[in-house]
């Protein structure tokens, strides 16, 4: 029986499978409380730990040092760690990357540059954190790059095919700070988000440039710590609407949410595992499924769907797990 990765055409690139969700924590406290819900949960996420925001003022060595420890003495198999650093203007920036690189490069699952004001400032960060890690003899960790400025946005498409991307991520507060007043305030939480203009017009941006380059597309967090039910709206909506991946958290309340609504339908994830199974039978010939027939070019599709599902913790059927994901 040959797996779909074998038979399949993929047109483009193809899109990186890293979990749906990543949470950001800014402290020790909070890096080790993460760990310890990472490690006990079901649930398959990331944590970003925050050298920029998270750094006290005047103790920005001493916050990258901590994070490079705790990401060092962390088990990779267990933990996905990933750490977003100082803009590319900030003076801390290539201290951020000589430290973190030089103590914890093997175990660092992606690096998150904030704030660029365009392709020229991303590139050069990526080139001095590619050029510290061959010197420290470690691969570069897959870079994200955080969209914040409207500069950046005007350059996105040539930002996103900067080689050893993975993500890029939209950063919605800084963004709409950056209009001096323009776009009022309400555009920093749903439902102006979803509806002003120009926030509308720059996330679609940002999704057809990562979409375009293999890239998963990241969503702004969602500032409703209390009533679940609107992170998982968000969530929903940025997936099915916008064409978002993931989503990061900044409470560990938003973690499920964010996962469950990042997850494809339950209808078309059977859907999709009926297809798929019958096709693997027909040696990926064409097959005729409810009165409908199908054949490589919509198997594509649904294998999609169900590496979506997989990465979210969808549930998936146990002739699914077997045929497709046991290694």
């Amino acid at each position: 029986m040959q797996h779909p990765s074998q038979v399949l055409f993929e047109a483009g690139p193809v899109l990186p499978t890293i979990p749906a969700c990543e949470h950001f924590a800014g402290n020790e406290k909070f890096i080790n409380k993460a760990i310890e819900l990472q490690a006990s949960s079901d649930l398959n996420f990331d944590i970003t730990c925050d050298c920029e925001d998270g750094a006290p003022s005047g103790r920005e060595e001493e916050h990258a040092q901590m994070v490079a420890k705790i990401i060092a003495s962390a088990n990779p198999n267990k933990h996905r760690m990933g750490v977003r650093i100082h803009d590319p203007m900030h003076q801390h920036c290539k201290n951020d990357i000589d430290i973190l690189l030089t103590n914890a490069g093997n175990n660092i699952a992606y690096l998150t540059i904030p704030k660029p004001l365009g392709y020229i400032d991303a590139a050069k960060t990526v080139d001095y954190a590619r050029q510290v890690a061959d010197k420290a003899g470690v691969a570069l960790p897959p870079i994200h790059i955080l969209i914040e400025t409207q500069s950046a946005l005007a350059e996105v498409f040539k930002i996103a095919e900067i080689p050893g991307l993975q993500g890029i991520v939209f950063g919605l507060l800084d963004f709409v700070s950056d209009h001096q007043g323009v776009v009022p305030s309400s555009a920093m939480r749903s439902p102006g988000q979803f509806s002003h203009r120009l926030i509308t017009r720059a996330k679609a941006e940002i999704t057809a440039a990562a979409l375009k380059n293999g890239l998963v597309a990241t969503h702004n967090p969602c500032l409703e710590i209390k009533d679940e039910s609107v992170p998982r709206e968000d969530a929903r909506i940025a997936r099915e609407e916008y064409g978002f991946m993931r989503m990061y958290s900044i409470h560990p309340g938003q973690i499920r949410p964010i996962i469950e609504s990042m997850q494809p339908n339950q209808s078309e994830i059977v859907r999709a595992s009926e297809i798929l199974l019958a096709a693997q039978q027909a040696n990926w010939g064409p097959i005729s499924h409810n009165g409908e027939m199908h054949d490589r070019a919509s198997y594509r599709y649904f294998w999609n769907i169900l590496k979506q599902a997989k990465t979210t913790s969808a549930a998936l059927s146990e002739a699914v797990e077997n045929a497709f994901f046991k290694t």
